[in-house]
């Protein structure tokens, strides 16, 4: 069994609780010298001090493993391409900063970014496309704000559940616990419309304006979403206030957001959808039967179960279209998604757009070995009339294969035979498998090997001598 050394995460858990290391030492039942070299790697985390770690604070042990800095490693690797490809930093020296210094790794991860968008943009001007050159999406900026939270947000969801059990949502009774709480909490009646809105709240009447084409379930997200405006409002703007200035797009958009997570988490209260999920492996079409919503929410809801003490699996959770448009992912897990360059081809969520309806099982390997279950299935939105275009989605949910047996996805699979995993990556830009034949870009770090004597099954061929 391979040590464990994470000082960096143990210092920097320890400063977030607020505690010095004589107290903490105490807590855990060590000596404060010891704990000191623990937090210098001068010594490696011992299980019996893990499983006090995990005990105390409600952290899973996975929260120390190396492992888990694969997300930051990758994320470094594509923001800072060409470093690596000039030789001033190294995978190693990356992998060595996320692992000692994650705090360190994510500032530099943001420096990176920001270079990286600034040079697009100067290269842009150069070109003369400097009018043409669109800031950073605002929308961009939210799927960051909950990826760094790993899509768990605690006092939110807290909170929705003190709700739900104040005004009594149970499976089969949401609508009519929702209406009364519209009702008499804030005055505020229903209305159907059969407009181009999907809802629309108008303050001067206190009337909630919901289009006859919205499902249930649906109806009753938003009007849950309505209820986290009203009622949580002042919270909703201290959380996005953390990461955005009050006033700006990303704040607007981060409060919805956050109102949006609270709704999920008043529909679909933690413990007893944790409960249920366990209960039932899983299943996610079983449990969208359980609580009559539609799948995407369901996925949507299993990717944030990670409240300390009584957690879920932890998903990644993707949205993407036929041409590769990523429009949602969260993660809480180390799986990364690539944010230049499209992703694996190889992946199962686009296999799922050959079957809509049917969910598509695939055991996958990442470049550094980590292997995951995904399961995907495409998903048909339509506005209801004859010819009117709709929207189709795949909408994949994935977890490292170490959490697998607790899928009813897993039945029937061997979780240990390696050739059963298909090998995929981060996407063709800045992906490691050097023989992958259906590789879209060449890799940007490696010199090709150009003959005009010779073709490969490899679209992208390297000079392994570096000489090419």
């Amino acid at each position: 069994m391979s040590k464990t050394y994470a000082g960096a995460r143990l210092r920097r858990l320890r400063e977030e609780r607020r505690m010095s290391q004589a107290e903490l030492a105490r807590v855990l039942g060590i000596s404060p010298s010891y704990l000191n070299q623990m937090e210098h790697d001068s010594r490696p985390l011992t299980v019996p001090v893990l499983l006090r770690l995990t005990e105390t604070f409600g952290v899973d042990p996975g929260f120390f493993s190396e492992r888990d800095t694969a997300r930051l490693v990758a994320d470094l690797r594509e923001a800072l391409t060409g470093e690596i490809a000039a030789a001033r930093v190294s995978r190693s020296d990356l992998a060595e900063l996320a692992s000692r210094m994650p705090a360190v790794a994510q500032v530099l991860l943001d420096l990176g970014r920001r270079n990286q968008h600034l040079a697009e943009r100067l290269a842009g001007a150069a070109d003369g496309r400097g009018s043409d050159e669109l800031p950073r999406s605002a929308h961009e900026d939210i799927r960051d704000f909950f990826y760094r939270r790993q899509n768990y947000l605690h006092d939110t969801d807290v909170a929705a559940e003190r709700l739900a059990e104040e005004i009594g949502i149970r499976p089969g009774d949401v609508l009519r616990a929702l209406t009364a709480r519209l009702a008499e909490a804030h005055g505020i009646r229903l209305s159907t419309d059969s407009g181009d809105h999907l809802h629309h709240y108008d303050e001067p009447t206190r009337t909630l304006h919901l289009s006859t084409r919205l499902r249930p379930g649906q109806r009753a997200f938003r009007m849950a979403t309505q209820i986290a405006l009203l009622e949580h409002g002042g919270d909703l703007d201290r959380q996005a206030a953390d990461d955005f200035d009050p006033g700006s797009p990303a704040h607007a958009l981060a409060r919805i957001g956050i109102a949006n997570y609270f709704a999920a988490a008043l529909i679909l209260p933690y413990t007893a959808f944790h409960t249920a999920a366990e209960e039932l492996r899983y299943d996610i079409e079983r449990l969208t039967d359980h609580y009559g919503l539609g799948y995407e929410t369901v996925c949507h809801r299993l990717s944030t179960l990670q409240r300390p003490r009584l957690r879920g699996v932890p998903f990644s959770f993707v949205r993407v279209d036929r041409a590769g448009n990523m429009s949602k992912r969260q993660s809480a897990t180390g799986f990364h998604f690539s944010r230049a360059g499209g992703t694996c081809p190889l992946w199962n969520v686009y296999e799922a757009f050959a079957s809509p309806g049917r969910i598509h099982v695939q055991i996958a390997e990442m470049p550094d070995g980590q292997r995951y279950l995904w399961t995907a299935r495409a998903i048909t939105r339509h506005r209801g009339g004859w010819g009117e275009p709709g929207r189709t989605y795949a909408i994949g949910l994935g977890c490292e294969l170490r959490h697998a047996h607790r899928l009813v996805y897993s039945d029937g699979l061997d979780l240990t035979r390696h050739s059963a995993a298909t090998p995929i990556g981060m996407g063709c830009r800045v992906c490691e498998r050097l023989d992958c034949p259906q590789r879209a870009a060449p890799p940007l770090d490696r010199t090709l090997r150009i003959d005009q004597n010779s073709s490969t099954f490899v679209p992208y061929p390297v000079d392994e001598t570096g000489t090419g």
